[in-house]
C-alpha cells in the first residue's frame, strides 16, 4: 500500500499525450445506506455512489481481504476512523450476498499507539492448518502488513507481515501472539501487501508480497499460514520505471479460452506511478508457475513506453485490484480502488473520499494471438439490469452531427449497451451526464482513422481541484467486422467503459452537476450507426 507522503513523479503515455491534443471534442449498492440518508448527508451527495462502495464518512483506498465466507462476500479495505484524509490506516469492513448491497460494518483492526495496519488478504483456513480454529468452525486467517511506530520494538516504518485471526465469521479479530509472521533482513520500509492462496498442486499456502520500491514481488509457502519459506522472486531486468513502486501483486491461474487443459497463470501488479494513463494503475503478466517461480511470456523489451505493457483497465481510476479469496465456481471475482494516489486527497467529495470500481470477473481469452485477460460486471450485476426501465433504440443514423436523446434516457445513474458502426465518420460516440447547454459531457470517442477509443473528461465537471486530474484516457482498439460493442456504467461520480464485451476497459472519475443527465450520440466528419442500444435507468432499481 502506497504512503502517499512520499513524492513521486508520474507521466501519462505517450500514445495519450499525442492524443489527446487531436480531440476536439459507489455498487456502494446503494451504499450501506438507502438514497433518503445520501440525501441528507451534509457535503456532496451530488457525488455520492449510488452503486460502487463507499463508507459513509471518512477516507478509504485499497482493497484488502477479499474473501467469500458463509454466503457473504467479505470487502475489507484501508480506512482512516479519525478523518477524510490519507492516515490512520486501519481495516474498514463490509459486507455482501451478491456484491451489489453492501452493508458498512465496525471497523475490523485499528490502528494503534505502535502498529498501522496495512494492506493484506484474507483466506478461509477450512482444515485448521493453522490450528486458530475450533471445533465447530473454520477460522479466517487474515495476513497483513504490519507498519510499526516507536515503541514497538522495530525502527520505526519498518514493515513486516503480521497475522489475525477470526472465529466469528470476520465480525472481531485478534492478533496472533507472535506477530510479525515474516520479516526481511535486514528489515524494510516497503516489504508488504501479502496476498495468500491455496496451491493445490503442492498441498501448501502460497503467499506473494512486494518490496515495492525494488520492483520485487517475492514468495512464500506455508504448511501453517504462520511458518514461512522462500520460493523464489519475480522482477524484470532493467526496470523501465524506475522511481515507481509495485505494489499489491496477485498470482492465480485460469483456463485459456475456457479449457482446464491449458492452464495460465496471471501475476497482477499495481504500480505508482507509471500507469497507462499516468498515476496509479493495475498491470498484469500471463505465464507459467511451477511450484516456485512465476515465468511470464511475451513481455514488453526493457525501456518499452507502457502502452506495450498489459493493463487491466486503461483508465485513470482502477488501482490496488486483487482477487476475491474462495469465490463460488471457483471464478476470478475482482475489484479494485476507484482513484488514483496522483490526486486521491484532492477529489471533492464530503464526508467522504475514495470508492470502489464495480466488481468484475477475469477470464483469459486469446487475442490477436496472445493469452490476454479480459473483464465485465459481474453476473449479479448484469441479472440487476435486466430488470430496470429501459429505453431501446434498434438503430440511430447520425452523419455529422450531435444527436441528444429522448428525455427517456436522462438519468445520472445508467447502463448503456450500444453497437457503434463508425462507417464514413472520423469519430463517432457517446456523451454521457451531458448538460442542458451542451457545454458539460463525458465523451467516449472512437477515431477510426487513429484506430482508438478515448475516455475523454475534459468537459465532465468539476476538476479544478488538482492539476493532475488528466483529461483523456486512450487506448489502441481495431474494430471488429467495422463494429464496436460498449458497455457503459455511470455512476454519480464515475464513468466504466466495457469494450467488445470486456476486452478493453476504461474506469475514470467525473464530478458533473446534479441536473447534467443527458445522452447523445456523435459522427463527426461523416456517418455513424448506433444499434441494439439500450438505457437503463438504476436510479428507480430498488435493494
Amino acid at each position: 500500500m502506497y504512503d502517499p507522503q512520499r513524492p513521486f513523479v508520474s507521466k501519462m503515455s505517450t500514445l495519450a499525450m499525442c492524443l489527446l491534443a487531436s480531440l476536439s471534442v459507489s455498487f456502494s449498492a446503494f451504499a450501506a445506506q438507502p438514497a433518503s440518508q445520501h440525501t441528507a448527508d451534509a457535503g456532496t451527495p451530488q457525488w455520492r455512489p449510488a452503486f460502487h462502495y463507499t463508507p459513509q464518512r471518512n477516507w478509504m483506498n485499497d482493497p484488502n481481504g477479499l474473501v467469500f465466507h458463509n454466503g457473504l462476500y467479505h470487502l475489507f479495505y484501508q480506512y482512516n476512523p479519525n478523518g477524510n484524509s490519507w492516515g490512520n490506516m486501519s481495516w474498514g469492513h463490509a459486507t455482501s450476498s451478491d456484491l451489489l448491497h453492501w452493508t458498512e460494518q465496525p471497523v475490523a483492526m485499528h490502528v494503534n499507539a505502535t502498529e498501522e495496519i496495512f494492506s493484506g488478504s484474507i483466506v478461509v483456513d477450512t482444515h485448521n492448518t493453522s490450528g486458530l480454529g475450533t471445533a465447530n468452525s473454520s477460522p479466517l486467517i487474515a495476513l497483513y502488513t504490519s507498519v510499526y511506530k516507536a515503541g514497538s520494538g522495530h525502527r520505526p516504518g519498518t514493515q513486516a507481515q503480521s497475522l489475525a485471526y477470526s472465529t466469528d465469521d470476520g465480525k472481531t479479530w485478534r492478533k496472533y501472539a507472535r506477530n510479525p509472521v515474516l520479516t526481511l533482513d535486514p528489515e524494510s520500509q516497503n516489504f508488504r501487501d501479502p496476498k495468500v492462496s491455496w496451491y493445490a498442486p503442492g498441498g501448501y499456502w502460497l503467499m506473494t508480497t512486494v518490496v515495492a520500491d525494488a520492483h520485487v514481488v517475492k514468495m512464500y509457502r506455508s504448511n501453517n499460514l504462520i511458518d514461512w519459506d522462500f520460493l523464489s522472486d519475480f522482477t524484470l531486468p532493467d526496470i523501465p520505471h524506475r522511481g515507481a513502486l509495485w505494489e499489491m501483486p496477485d498470482l492465480f491461474p485460469l483456463p485459456l479460452d475456457g479449457d482446464s487443459r491449458k492452464q495460465k497463470w496471471v501475476m497482477i501488479v499495481n504500480v505508482n506511478p507509471w500507469s497507462i494513463a499516468g498515476g496509479s494503475g493495475a498491470m498484469y503478466f500471463v505465464g507459467s508457475f511451477d511450484g516456485r517461480t512465476f515465468t511470464p511470456e511475451n513481455v514488453a523489451p526493457a525501456g518499452s513506453d507502457p502502452s506495450r505493457y498489459q493493463w487491466l483497465d486503461h483508465g485513470a481510476d482502477y488501482y490496488a485490484a486483487g482477487t476475491f479469496a474462495n469465490a463460488p465456481g471457483g471464478e476470478a471475482v475482482t475489484i479494485g480502488w476507484m482513484s488514483n494516489w496522483d490526486y486521491a486527497e484532492r477529489i471533492p467529495t464530503t464526508p467522504w473520499k475514495g470508492a470502489t470500481a464495480l466488481p468484475r470477473v477475469l477470464a483469459l481469452k486469446t487475442v490477436d494471438g496472445l493469452p490476454r485477460l479480459t473483464s465485465g460486471p459481474v453476473e449479479q450485476y448484469t441479472r440487476f439490469v435486466s430488470t430496470g426501465s429501459t429505453t431501446r433504440f434498434n438503430e440511430l443514423s447520425v452523419s455529422s452531427r450531435v444527436e441528444e436523446l429522448a428525455p427517456s434516457t436522462r438519468g445520472v445513474m445508467q447502463n448503456i449497451d450500444v453497437t457503434i458502426s463508425p462507417q464514413s465518420a472520423r469519430r463517432a460516440g457517446l456523451v454521457v451526464r451531458g448538460s442542458a447547454n451542451g457545454e458539460v459531457g463525458t465523451r467516449i470517442v472512437y477515431d477510426t482513422e487513429r484506430r482508438t477509443l478515448t475516455l475523454d473528461r475534459s468537459k465532465s465537471g468539476e476538476s479544478r481541484f488538482s492539476n493532475a486530474f488528466s483529461k483523456a484516457h486512450i487506448v489502441n482498439l481495431p474494430l471488429v467486422d467495422g463494429k464496436l460493442h460498449l458497455t457503459v456504467v455511470v455512476d454519480r461520480d464515475s464513468v466504466e467503459v466495457f469494450a467488445d464485451h470486456g476486452r478493453t476497459v476504461i474506469t475514470d472519475l467525473v464530478f458533473p452537476g446534479e441536473d447534467d443527465n443527458r445522452v447523445s450520440v456523435f459522427a463527426e466528419g461523416g456517418n455513424a450507426t448506433f444499434s441494439d442500444m439500450t438505457i437503463t435507468d438504476l436510479s428507480v432499481l430498488k435493494p
